[in-house]
């Protein structure tokens, strides 16, 4: 599709009045300094995450209202009010008191979507205790990788993950002194060298002083993959409480009465900022599901507890057009009004597949672990480009600059030139630095700029457009290719599920595009099949920018926060080492 194309936006497609419908005046009216008004004041003074999220909402009416509902196959569903999961998160924080674990520790929480992973990282939160939550999925060297690298004090986990991946391994964690165990069958554990946590909450009182924190104090660790076999320790403080619910009013565009459902884990950034923190703080009613992606299992899910915001991620909007529109028409879903995706870009057809077959177009957004919150976005009242990552949020100033001699950047102020993607230092949900890795810190910035490493482009409405990551980007004769603009040309075929691009090294022209395609169902691979898409692409695209090469494959490889994993693709495809695969997906 043409990817100037608008999806005009007006008062009869939306539900519900939204937050944010001045764009230039409220980016004039805002500051930081107002939004910390915004959340309230703490028994003595700075500011909490946990207590900003839970028990501020615990006096009055509020207090009764579902924060969470957990949902798993063949069980029913768990509630949580917001006055239960203050009670609950003070008994994790005076169970971690009993312990000796105090503020600045460290805790790794290692549990699929469980209570019990909600309860112990807002618990630990207000115990000042630093927290990083880990896929479920990770195998015994990820883990403890993670658990060496921060110094982990505390691990929460369950008997089964811990049979299946840690008791062997524990000497390997020297810096563990804790382990609490979550029984799955609801019972109690008596695993030697571990502690029961069911026993030690029923044992804590439920009341207790939240450990009073400053903005800049360390509340979160998340890590993400790097090229090399180190993972990357991004630090996050408390004061990014303020970011999360900025963001939540302006980019999610939540409101008191929403059912908000976040379908990232906690082990992903996304999963932990709006699956966890962000809904809180605006007091809203969450849907957590423990099971794993099934496409009539989710559109059950979005009609029947009447979901009315769902955040997902590019990934598994894909995987819902290739399961095809009849099973979306077999859900009534009246309660939706707004849809958003992060993770990476979403593809144009993506964005109208969304309009077509959900009656609302899907709402793209940007940020990275580094920058704790969205802050470029599609937001519900304004117009979509579709393919565009949106505009900047109000506290958010962006440029897109090109890298000086001297070390220094310059911003590149003519529309539609592309160069890297930056943000000016001041929003309070930035990172604070890499562990253990300063001068990997230090050189993620060039003055007042935070440089993202981002390739991407600015349209002359002020739309930013991604490119690619500047380590993707394919160097042509003289061109320089964005892997995106080719996977999304190659999507708008109607065989084409999902694809990925790569540059392969070419003595005359430097580099090659080559493609990996998945095929949606009802399509065969082939040779025939494979000349018509490249055609496609050539057409759509021209020679200079269009694949060369073309390959199917079941299945494209993919990060657990639903990125595909392009280098991956080319160390497979040149037999290079594959670097950091902890989060890859199985099966990938």
């Amino acid at each position: 599709m043409d990817t100037q194309s608008i999806i005009h936006k007006s008062a009869a497609d939306l539900r519900v009045a939204p937050n944010f419908v001045d764009y230039e005046g409220e980016r004039c009216r805002f500051s930081w300094e107002a939004a910390v008004r915004e959340l309230s004041v703490e028994p003595g003074g700075g500011i909490n995450i946990a207590w900003q999220a839970v028990d501020r909402h615990c006096t009055g009416p509020h207090g009764t209202k579902i924060a969470l509902r957990f949902l798993a196959r063949n069980a029913s569903a768990t509630n949580i009010s917001y006055a239960e999961l203050a009670a609950l998160t003070n008994r994790f924080c005076n169970v971690l008191r009993q312990l000796g674990v105090g503020k600045g520790d460290r805790l790794f929480i290692l549990s699929g979507r469980i209570p019990e992973l909600y309860i112990a990282l807002l618990g630990a939160l207000k115990n000042g205790t630093v927290v990083s939550p880990l896929f479920s999925a990770f195998g015994p060297e990820p883990i403890a990788t993670r658990v060496n690298l921060g110094a982990g004090t505390v691990l929460v986990t369950t008997d089964l993950l811990f049979e299946r991946k840690l008791a062997h391994c524990l000497d390997q964690m020297p810096s563990l002194k804790h382990v609490l165990l979550v029984a799955e069958d609801g019972g109690q554990t008596a695993v030697p060298g571990t502690r029961d946590l069911a026993m030690l909450m029923a044992q804590a009182s439920d009341a207790c002083a939240c450990e009073q924190t400053s903005a800049n104090d360390l509340a979160l660790m998340h890590f993400t993959s790097g090229t090399t076999g180190i993972p990357k320790g991004a630090l996050h403080v408390h004061g990014a409480a303020i970011t999360h619910w900025v963001t939540g009013r302006y980019a999610l565009d939540l409101h008191p009465d929403d059912v908000y459902w976040c379908t990232a884990d906690p082990g992903w950034v996304t999963g932990t900022s709006y699956g966890v923190i962000a809904p809180l703080l605006h007091g809203v009613a969450s849907v957590v599901d423990r099971e794993e992606f099934d496409a009539e299992r989710w559109y059950g899910i979005l009609q029947d507890e009447r979901v009315s915001v769902w955040y997902t991620a590019p990934t598994a909007i894909r995987m819902l057009m290739r399961a095809g529109a009849p099973i979306a028409r077999k859900y009534a879903l009246p309660q939706l009004r707004f849809v958003a995706s992060v993770g990476e870009p979403l593809n144009p057809e993506a964005v109208c597949w969304g309009k077509d077959v959900l009656g609302l177009p899907i709402h793209d957004n940007w940020w990275q672990t580094e920058t704790g919150g969205i802050m470029i976005a599609n937001t519900p009242a304004f117009d979509i480009k579709p393919g565009s990552m949106g505009r900047p949020l109000p506290g958010v100033d962006a440029a897109i600059v090109e890298h000086l001699e001297d070390g220094s950047v310059r911003v590149l102020e003519t529309p539609d030139t592309q160069g890297e993607l930056a943000l000016r230092r001041g929003w309070p949900a930035m990172f604070r630095g890499y562990l253990n890795n300063e001068a990997r810190y230090l050189k993620s910035f060039a003055g007042d700029w935070y440089l993202t490493g981002d390739l991407a482009r600015r349209d002359a409405d002020g739309y930013y457009w991604f490119v690619g990551r500047a380590d993707d980007v394919i160097k042509s004769a003289g061109h320089l290719i964005g892997p995106f603009e080719v996977e999304s040309a190659l999507m708008e075929h109607p065989a084409v599920a999902e694809a990925g691009v790569i540059g392969k090294p070419d003595p005359v022209v430097g580099e090659t595009v080559k493609a990996f395609v998945a095929l949606n169902q009802g399509y065969k691979a082939g040779e025939a099949l494979r000349m018509e898409l490249l055609g496609h692409a050539r057409k759509r695209l021209g020679a200079a920018v269009a694949p060369k090469e073309l390959e199917f494959v079941a299945q494209l490889p993919h990060t657990r926060s639903g990125k595909i994993m392009r280098r991956l693709l080319k160390a497979r495809e040149l037999g290079l080492a594959e670097g950091d695969t902890s989060t890859l997906e199985s099966g990938s």
